[in-house]
């Protein structure tokens, strides 16, 4: 399993961000897939899971009608749009795959 996170970034707050996942090496197609994120001296935190067929999507309180996940699972493809971003979502987001968990990409939310 390997979990490739790319688009984080320095944003003000109120902006929007789009994170990417690039899966492999299992099929994408038919797992599960979920974002989660780790803020300084904190621990993990779920943030979204989208099933396999992108049918159903489920959000944390703290991001629900502010975040969107969605895949493409032609592209093995993960995304997690991120808008009227707060500082409290600053973090590490990483994808998630059962255990299999992806290196992270920092989103910074700051004026």
């Amino acid at each position: 399993v390997q979990l490739v996170e790319s688009g984080g970034g320095l944003v003000q707050p109120g902006g929007s961000l789009r994170l990417s996942c690039v899966a492999s090496g299992f099929t994408f197609s038919s797992s599960t897939m979920n974002w989660v994120r780790q803020a300084p001296g904190k621990g993990l935190e779920w943030v979204s899971t989208i099933t396999s067929d992108g049918r159903n999507t489920y959000y944390a309180n703290s991001v629900k009608g502010r975040f969107t996940i969605s895949r493409d699972n032609a592209k093995n493809t993960l995304y997690l749009q991120m808008n009227s971003l707060k500082s409290e979502d600053t973090a590490v987001y990483s994808c998630e795959k059962g255990s299999s968990r992806g290196q992270g990409t920092q989103v910074t939310v700051s004026s």
